[in-house]
């Protein structure tokens, strides 16, 4: 089976809105490499309507810039969670009905790791089904002081720390995986 994983920019004080006013100083060669090393593992997304919005608006003026690593991102198949949207383009499927057990039938599908950015409502329902296998944790070094924050309204969920990777800058992801 297919791991679910979420990666997820966060301050100290939990705050993940707006990551490009707080982030930008820390998107060094480490950051980049770790990113693409995950990024590598995967060969499917998953996202909700924000992110892919954001996103499909980004990434095809990055390659007709002449980005390579936006090559890659385009041309992987993309799974949105949406309420709203009513059809998509940019090498998207739109999740219909019951999105829960949509992410477990695309789990089951052969390939490798999806990976999920952003974080926001389809993260509810993905925690509440228990679907994420590995969380990423970009935790940054810095304290927002107001802004959305992460998991918020979502019930106590244990996890369990796999893995830390410190960056010179100050920022560490966490990796976790759900308790059993």
């Amino acid at each position: 089976m297919r791991k679910l994983i979420e990666s997820t920019f966060v301050t100290l004080d939990g705050v993940i809105e707006s990551p490009e006013k707080w982030g930008s100083p820390y998107w060094d060669e480490e950051h980049s490499a770790y990113g693409d090393a995950l990024f590598s593992s995967c060969d499917a997304l998953l996202l909700g309507r924000v992110t892919y919005e954001a996103f499909a608006q980004v990434w095809p003026k990055m390659e007709a810039a002449g980005d390579t690593d936006a090559a890659r991102m385009n041309a992987l198949p993309k799974y949105v969670a949406s309420r709203t949207l009513t059809e998509t383009t940019w090498n998207a499927t739109l999740l219909e009905g019951d999105v829960a057990k949509e992410v477990a039938r695309i789990k089951e599908l052969p390939g490798q790791n999806i990976l999920k950015y952003g974080t926001g409502e389809l993260d509810h329902t993905l925690l509440e089904h228990k679907l994420v296998d590995e969380y990423h944790f970009w935790t940054f070094p810095v304290v927002a002081g107001g802004g959305r924050r992460l998991f918020d309204g979502i019930d106590t969920t244990h996890l369990r720390l796999v893995r830390s990777t410190p960056f010179a800058s100050g920022l560490v992801v966490l990796v976790y995986e759900p308790k059993p």
